[in-house]
């Protein structure tokens, strides 16, 4: 079952672009054009929500207050602020991530499939797999091609997400903020141990394979 995005924005080209990129990665969207119209048209019927920080009315943390009272789904935040305080202020608020404007797409999408988990009634919402690779988010627990996998916790959490966004590219941006909660230790040498060490154990149990994929400058993914 698809799920549906509550797009609050009120610039109509953009609105109308994220509804068209989300339908297109099949989402269903709701757009609202204001922070009022963006709290009456959420329910139950929502599963996340993108939202814009500035908006005419109310303000940012009003509307993310009236939000989570009302049904308390994730939360996306875009905006072209880039306070480090301000986004604290967010996460603080409830919020479950912040993208900053402009925004790469497939950013954004490996973001909300982050967010989402999604879960189907074969595979029990704990478990996340993708070509023999399976994690159970439960006990941090993982195997690949039926082979236990020895990984640590940022291991884990690194490979969560790329297995979660098989063939789309995580940039380094969304991986530190995802895997490494925004905190200031982690760098490009760091994640390149990470994803070193990663690849070796992979390997490890499956010779022939090669699972994790460099994209240049930008980030890594899983070979579809």
């Amino acid at each position: 079952m698809s799920k549906t995005i509550l797009i609050i924005e009120d610039d109509t080209e953009i609105n109308h672009m994220l509804s068209i990129l989300l339908r297109h990665n099949g989402y269903e969207t709701v757009s609202a054009f204001s922070g009022t119209e963006g709290v009456l048209a959420h329910g139950s019927n929502i599963d996340l929500i993108l939202l814009d920080l500035m908006l005419p009315g109310k303000s940012g943390e009003e509307i993310i207050t009236d939000l989570k009272s009302k049904n308390n789904v994730p939360i996306i935040v875009t905006s072209a602020i880039h306070d480090v305080g301000k986004k604290v202020d967010m996460f603080s608020l409830g919020v479950d991530d912040y993208v900053t404007k402009p925004f790469d797409n497939d950013e954004l999408l490996a973001r909300i499939a982050a967010r989402l988990r999604v879960g189907t009634d074969a595979t029990p919402a704990n478990i996340v797999e993708y070509r023999g690779i399976v994690l159970n988010k439960n006990d941090f627990t993982a195997t690949c091609c039926g082979t236990d996998l020895d990984l640590s916790k940022r291991e884990f959490l690194l490979l969560e997400l790329l297995v979660a966004n098989p063939g789309r590219t995580c940039t380094k941006s969304l991986i530190y903020d995802t895997v490494w909660d925004y905190e200031n230790s982690a760098d490009d040498n760091t994640l390149n141990v990470h994803i070193s060490k990663l690849r070796k154990k992979l390997k490890e149990c499956s010779p022939e394979e090669d699972f994790i994929e460099t994209v240049w400058g930008i980030g890594y993914r899983l070979k579809k």
